[in-house]
């Protein structure tokens, strides 16, 4: 009986010893999830605080004299002679404006209307002259023209530069700022939304302030559309074969092991592949959207062909007995019942492929794709496919390595449109999947 009762104690022991390990491990889980939880409210909170302040930008309203006498001297309203008249001609104007601005409010300004006028964004007189050479029935009239301001300006608006930063700048005097501020309180200066941060091209260092991502994003439209068509019918097609068709042999266990180390390959490989093949080789366009998206799917296709596979072996065999025991060829079988069963599962993995792709920056550094080249939006398919543009990852890396922090804004800017868009392509994913998902 005492032998019986040590017995019972020493399971009871290792009962409360286990449980009390399971506890352990279940907090060990809770506090590792509780960790990664919080490193990504922190990343995210981090992104979103840098970055948002991107879609303000700040803005001067003057009223503009379009001097008839400086702007067309023959006055035929001849565009080619408008057209003669270069920035220089229109910073005059601008002066003028400022000078008229500050007596008509009695400012309190020791600034002559020339560093007055410094506040403007280098863009404004190009802006100007631009919108004159659209719309020339303005020249001889007082308009009312909303300016950019500067870099600096914008900064400080912002809270992103302070008076001490300033003290031996050559950007910004203090007697500037307290212009700035009397013109805030006038309305005359104000933040509003950057659309032109959403629709506009990249600028140069000197106009920071003009810079925008729309153009990036065009490119990596079309670069995921290349991606698409390229990757998705060369995937499906090579997982089909190697599932249904190939036979088991040496050759097959070769290819299936590369394609699974090809899914591990650093992606900077694919864009030495790509600059040594496509460009060097082919001499195919450097930095264009058709020569991005043929290395992305390069990169991609690996992934498209794991995922498809997976799908393939997830159909039943059952599925395929009863198609062929009705008297199906084995190719019926696969595209008229394996292949659309398996459909929910490849279109999550192709969207998951083309999240990924949407985000590499390596590959499309190598064959050019970096920010400065964009300037327009391109009029056509072609003209997108095959002129030299930019992607979103590579943009927002041009934009962190300049020195300027309007940039650096842009940059986290940047990042979140991109990760608006992959957690949209993932999330689309995830629906799909549930929604068209069959369980056996």
């Amino acid at each position: 009986m005492a032998q019986e009762t040590r017995f019972l104690s020493a399971a009871s022991d290792l009962s409360r010893n286990r449980r009390a390990a399971e506890k352990r491990y279940r907090l060990y889980g809770l506090v590792a999830i509780s960790i990664g939880l919080l490193m990504l409210v922190i990343l995210l909170t981090t992104i979103i605080t840098k970055g948002v302040t991107a879609f303000q930008q700040t803005y001067i309203t003057l009223d503009i004299e379009l001097i008839e006498s400086k702007l067309d001297k023959k006055g035929n309203r001849d565009i080619n002679d408008i057209k003669k008249v270069s920035t220089f001609g229109y910073a005059p104007l601008t002066k003028n404006s400022f000078e008229k601005l500050i007596s008509a409010n009695n400012l309190n300004t020791d600034l002559s209307p020339k560093n007055a006028s410094k506040i403007l964004s280098k863009s404004a007189s190009s802006e100007l002259r631009n919108f004159v050479i659209n719309d020339t029935s303005v020249i001889g009239r007082t308009i009312s023209f909303e300016f950019l301001t500067n870099s600096w300006i914008d900064g400080y608006l912002k809270g992103r530069i302070n008076r001490d930063d300033i003290q031996n700048s050559k950007n910004v005097s203090p007697e500037q700022l307290d212009l700035v501020d009397e013109l805030v309180k006038l309305g005359i200066v104000e933040k509003k939304f950057n659309l032109s941060f959403l629709l506009g091209s990249d600028a140069s260092d000197m106009r920071p302030e003009a810079a925008g991502f729309g153009v990036s994003m065009v490119g990596s439209f079309y670069m995921m559309l290349v991606v698409l068509l390229l990757s998705l019918p060369v995937g499906v097609a090579a997982s089909i074969y190697l599932e249904e068709f190939a036979p088991r042999n040496w050759i097959t266990d070769i290819i299936e092991v590369n394609i699974s180390n090809l899914a591990a390959v650093p992606s900077i490989v694919f864009g030495i592949l790509g600059l040594a093949v496509f460009i060097n080789f082919m001499h195919l366009p450097q930095s264009a959207p058709f020569v991005g998206g043929m290395v992305l799917t390069l990169m991609t296709l690996p992934t498209i062909i794991i995922s498809t596979r997976a799908s393939l072996k997830s159909v039943p065999p059952s599925i395929r007995d009863a198609a062929l025991g009705v008297g199906a060829s084995k190719m019926q079988t696969v595209f008229h019942h394996v292949l659309p069963l398996a459909a929910p599962g490849i279109l999550t993995g192709t969207i998951i492929g083309l999240a990924q792709a949407l985000g590499e920056t390596a590959p499309l550094l190598l064959i050019g794709m970096i920010g400065y080249i964009a300037t327009n939006m391109p009029s056509t398919v072609l003209e997108g496919l095959a002129s030299p543009n930019s992607a979103m990852p590579a943009q927002i890396y041009e934009w962190a390595k300049r020195s300027d922090p309007a940039f650096y804004e842009r940059a986290w800017g940047g990042i979140i449109i991109l990760l608006v868009f992959l957690i949209t392509m993932n999330t689309l994913a995830v629906i799909l999947r549930r929604r068209f998902e069959r369980r056996w």
